[in-house]
């Protein structure tokens, strides 16, 4: 707006400017060979002075004009030359659509990425949302159109042979004047990622089971042993059922527990299902039972707030990270220490769940890092400091959030905060009326 004020105005002096000379010079000229001139001739010079600098000021004012013009078109030309540059070299994939999922910008990256060409994929609907992610785009489109942009949310998306990878995805609008809104959509491929996260999450698993191979070890000796004398009294006594009943029970308890450790430590594709809160936290409590005897510590469970409390969440990865933070919690109590294991509803549809430990606590500086990959409080070669980042992953793609808090000497309490399953029911809902 500056810039064409400063325009007019300078085109208005110069203009004024330009008159005032040609109208100088030109008394100068009459001045001094028309003095004597009747008054025909000096009208016929009056005519042609006001012809004369009408003519030099419409040339003047269109040289002007066209300059400036040109000067503009220049610097839109190379602002669009330095736009596609720059759209061109982002290197992830950003694609430009409409409400109708219309495409109208296509990068190079989205081309690497998606394997379509601009020329092909302009004007046609977007073909990269796998049809079970058409609800959650929609609820993504939704978001934007109130005002929040979508930020590093991780999903899925086909490329021309129609294989699903994950992509992380934000999404933001974009408006022209007098154009309806778009939706401006910055992928980028994050196969890699997923895979180191992958393996993270199986070294965690396993540096977790070699903490509990020794605990695990004593408390299977206990029930074997007393296996071992009932098979040698049952040699005396053959016709006794009730120590048959007792081996029975024995031999189910240890059947059991080996079935949930070789669940545990396998590894299978992310499925989220209805998990109950509250017997799953009293599951993973009976599987961690042996580490905790093994350090003559104690556990309590406090689970009767979580009852009929249901959450949408991959069963083996939420023991996974359960798991992670109650190690987390043994390593930082001393033998005979204590660690509260909690489920309780929050107002928001929301459910947290708590562990709690009496141990030497976390200083501000560590707490401010905790959560970073590889990052670790514990002894050379007692942790991995991948467990909590875990943790948060898991909370962040599960809707949900994690935290730590903790003072020197006061021990420490990590609360992991899930939607409740009504919360996903109802986000679910939505996206299938959209499809409608």
């Amino acid at each position: 707006m500056r810039e064409k004020q400063w325009f007019w105005v300078t085109l208005t002096l110069s203009s004024i400017t330009l008159v005032a000379l040609v109208f100088a010079a030109w008394e100068l000229v009459e001045n001094r060979y028309f003095r004597d001139a009747n008054y025909l001739t000096l009208h016929y010079l009056y005519i042609t002075r006001g012809v004369a600098s009408s003519l030099v000021l419409a040339f003047w004012a269109a040289w002007f004009v066209l300059r400036q013009r040109r000067k503009s078109e220049d610097e839109l030309r190379r602002s669009n030359e330095r736009y596609r540059g720059l759209l061109e070299d982002f290197p992830g994939g950003v694609i430009l659509y409409d409400k109708d999922l219309r495409v109208v910008e296509w990068n190079a990256s989205a081309e690497r990425m998606y394997g379509y060409s601009k020329a092909e994929i302009l004007g046609r609907a977007l073909p990269t949302v796998p049809p079970e992610k058409a609800g959650e785009l929609r609820e993504f489109m939704r978001q934007v159109d109130h005002g929040e942009p979508v930020l590093n949310a991780e999903t899925a998306r086909l490329d021309r042979n129609g294989a699903a990878f994950p992509v992380q995805l934000s999404l933001r609008p974009f408006s022209e004047r007098d154009q309806p809104i778009h939706y401006l959509e910055a992928t980028s491929d994050i196969r890699e990622r997923v895979r180191w996260r992958d393996a993270m999450i199986e070294l965690e698993k396993l540096t977790s089971m070699g903490k509990m191979a020794a605990g695990t070890a004593h408390h299977l000796n206990s029930p074997l042993a007393a296996l071992l004398l009932r098979v040698q009294l049952m040699r005396e006594r053959a016709a006794d059922d009730h120590d048959l009943a007792r081996l029975e029970e024995g031999l189910t308890f240890c059947r059991h527990f080996v079935r949930r450790l070789l669940e545990f430590s396998h590894m299978g594709p992310v499925q989220k299902d209805v998990q109950s809160v509250g017997a799953t936290v009293e599951s993973v409590a009976g599987f961690f039972q042996p580490v905790i005897h093994a350090k003559r510590a104690t556990l309590i469970t406090e689970t009767a707030d979580a009852r009929g409390l249901d959450v949408c969440a991959d069963r083996n990865l939420l023991e996974t990270v359960l798991l992670i933070l109650l190690s987390n919690a043994l390593d930082a109590i001393p033998a005979g220490g204590e660690i509260r294991l909690r489920c309780r509803p929050l107002p928001s549809d929301r459910v947290e769940i708590s562990v709690s430990d009496n141990g030497a606590g976390i200083s501000q500086a560590n707490l401010a890092r905790i959560f970073e990959p590889f990052f670790t409080t514990k002894e050379p070669g007692k942790g991995t400091g991948l467990g909590l980042a875990i943790a948060r992953n898991f909370a962040a793609e599960h809707g949900g959030s994690i935290r730590l808090e903790s003072e020197p000497a006061s021990g420490a309490t990590a609360y992991l905060i899930l939607p409740l399953l009504g919360v996903a029911a109802r986000v679910a809902a939505a996206a299938e009326e959209s499809r409608l």
